[in-house]
């Protein structure tokens, strides 16, 4: 029986096939993929070095989604990740995408919470149309628009520079109080 808290072995070969330990066969990226959607951690080891390739594999299914025209990444945002490779700053950044991720997905989990427990409990909140608009705004930034729709789209409100300039003095806000940290 599988250990879903344990992350899931997956052992590369000489003949770089990857071989998954728990159900004792062969498996592709896409399946890796599948598994870290499902919320499964996963970790890949070279089978001769002991090595741990996950960081490797993991950016190649990134690369291979990106080049299929899965565009998540903003070329401003892939940028900015070259940069910080020959830059000083490189020991910020992994800390603040993943605070940012960490905040996303909390900001998720609670929405659906939210969201199941009653048909609409803050629609009759003040300010909640600005802020949905808002929030939705930030994801379809943060996701590049991978993420499914909420609901219908909306021709008569676009996004605002101003919720942009928002999100992005929000990200900045962020950004410095990872800094002090």
């Amino acid at each position: 029986m599988a250990d879903a808290d344990k992350p899931l072995l997956i052992k590369r070969y000489a003949s770089r096939r990857l071989y998954n330990t728990e159900t004792s066969d062969y498996v592709t990226l896409e399946d890796i993929a599948g598994f870290i959607r499902a919320g499964r951690e996963v970790q890949i080891v070279d089978l001769k070095s002991g090595d741990d390739l996950t960081r490797q594999y993991l950016l190649q299914i990134i690369a291979e989604h990106e080049s299929k025209g899965d565009s998540v990444l903003p070329i401003t945002v892939l940028t900015d990740l070259v940069r910080t490779y020959t830059t000083g700053v490189q020991s910020v950044v992994p800390q603040f995408l993943a605070a940012s991720f960490e905040m996303l997905r909390e900001g998720q989990s609670k929405m659906l919470e939210n969201l199941s427990a009653f048909p609409n409990p803050m629609a009759a909140m003040p300010g909640f149309e600005a802020m949905k608009r808002q929030q939705e705004a930030f994801m379809k930034v943060m996701t590049g628009g991978w993420a499914a729709s909420t609901g219908p789209a909306r021709d008569d409100e676009p996004t605002s520079k101003e919720d942009l300039q928002q999100i992005k003095r929000q990200l900045a806000e962020l950004q410095a109080k990872l800094a002090r940290l």
